[in-house]
């Protein structure tokens, strides 16, 4: 992970990357579908440390909920 010292040594962008004279660039373009199917969880540093990418929580979630009898049989 960058720490905010890492960003800041590294805080300035390229010439090459002149967007003011790009063409055909969307801002946004995709915004709208993230909004309305991602969520976003902040973990603890503890289960973090236990849990260190979404595949792993998502299966302990489906896992928990197939448990309480909650989750459904086709879950990805």
């Amino acid at each position: 992970m960058k720490t905010k010292h890492d960003i800041e040594a590294n805080d300035e962008m390229r010439e090459e990357y002149d967007f003011a004279t790009m063409k055909g660039g969307v801002r946004g373009k995709y915004a709208n579908a993230f909004e309305h199917t991602a969520t976003t969880v902040l973990l603890d540093s503890d289960v973090a440390e236990i849990f260190p990418d979404s595949q792993s929580v998502n299966e302990a979630l489906r896992t928990l909920t197939r448990a309480l009898g909650k989750g459904s049989d086709n879950a990805q």
